[in-house]
């Protein structure tokens, strides 16, 4: 049990703890163990104490360069025996995503840093949790790593919202994850945004790949160099529109703030529609609208409808003599005689499942 508990605790990486003065600057003043100088900087951006507009975000979340980061910022009360702070940020990296997990965790420690006004605490609170996977305070609430389970976190949002939003355009989104193509999503509100784009991997549940998220990402630099280096594919968020003018980064563009799906012309070829796709839409719309049915059931039936897809292309395949799993033939895909739009996807969806036979 305390070998499962070490490997689920290890999943932390750092804790940080940015100030804004009343003087208005914004400065690290603490981390532990260490953070890099370059993600110190993608931090500041994200924790919206930097940020002219003066919005407040409470709880913000995100992923670069393969660590995930989780961010809680609050306004200091006057009563707070912080001098000259008006508000301060916590942050978190760690490998895993589990933003319920994480949210809980830095309200803990800003309690507590609102209490003691010193960082030494929340170090204590951080190894505790690091090590044993829990940490306990009477007057700032308990955590326990272990009431946050990953699956949890894979099905918090609501796939329901998402195709009562979209409708039957919710099978460009499917097409797109099955594909492994690059989606951009767009809404000013980041609470918006991070809601809608952690709910999208479950639309391809047997990948169960959440490492695709990329929910905050500023037209940065650093950032954009960072989101193209990941190989094939990804989900990427967006709260400036000035995004949309990027067609370098997407295949498909979501303006989440006007319901609109846009398809980038050189995926159009690879995402034409047809008889399957119709038919894919109206098994996720209507699971959807069924008021008996959980967002849980209906992925599983999204799910259920991918396993048949996929077992169908695997039986096309041919099996190597060299022992690796079967290939697929374009020849043989050829020969089943499908509609165009079928034959297409299914070679696409081959090459994304690495069953196609180069």
């Amino acid at each position: 049990m305390a070998a499962a508990e070490a490997a689920e605790t290890q999943l932390m990486l750092a804790v940080g703890l940015i100030e804004k003065d009343t003087n208005g600057d914004t400065l690290w003043v603490w981390c532990y163990p260490s953070i890099t100088a370059e993600l110190r900087d993608v931090l500041l951006r994200k924790c919206c104490l930097t940020d002219e507009n003066q919005q407040l975000h409470t709880f913000v979340y995100g992923q670069y360069r393969r660590s995930w980061f989780y961010v809680t910022t609050v306004e200091v009360p006057d009563s707070s025996s912080l001098q000259n702070v008006t508000h301060f940020s916590i942050v978190l990296t760690a490998k895993d995503f589990n933003p319920e997990k994480y949210a809980a965790f830095t309200r803990i420690l800003c309690r507590m840093y609102l209490k003691h006004g010193s960082p030494v605490k929340m170090m204590e609170s951080y190894i505790a949790v690091l090590t044993k996977g829990i940490c306990q305070s009477e007057e700032n609430g308990s955590f326990l790593s272990k009431d946050f389970d990953a699956r949890k976190a894979y099905l918090a949002g609501s796939i329901k919202d998402v195709v009562s939003q979209f409708g039957m355009e919710i099978v460009i989104l499917y097409t797109a994850l099955m594909l492994k193509k690059r989606i951009v999503v767009y809404h000013p509100r980041i609470e918006a945004v991070q809601e809608f784009t952690r709910t999208l991997p479950a639309l391809v549940w047997h990948r169960q790949d959440w490492s695709i998220l990329h929910s905050y990402v500023h037209l940065n630099t650093d950032e954009l160099e960072a989101l193209k280096l990941c190989t094939g594919s990804y989900i990427a968020g967006f709260v400036d529109s000035e995004v949309s003018n990027r067609p370098d980064l997407y295949d498909v563009f979501v303006n989440l703030a006007d319901s609109e799906i846009t398809v980038s012309q050189p995926a159009k070829e690879a995402m034409t529609m047809g008889k399957l796709h119709k038919e894919i839409g109206q098994l996720i719309v209507q699971s959807a609208e069924d008021p008996e049915k959980s967002d849980s059931q209906v992925i599983k039936d999204i799910s259920l409808k991918t396993r048949e897809i996929l077992t169908n292309l695997a039986s096309f395949a041919e099996v190597s003599d060299d022992g690796e799993k079967p290939k697929l033939s374009f020849e043989a895909l050829k020969q089943k005689r499908f509609p165009p739009a079928t034959e297409n996807f299914l070679c696409h969806l081959a090459a994304a499942e690495q069953m196609l036979k180069i």
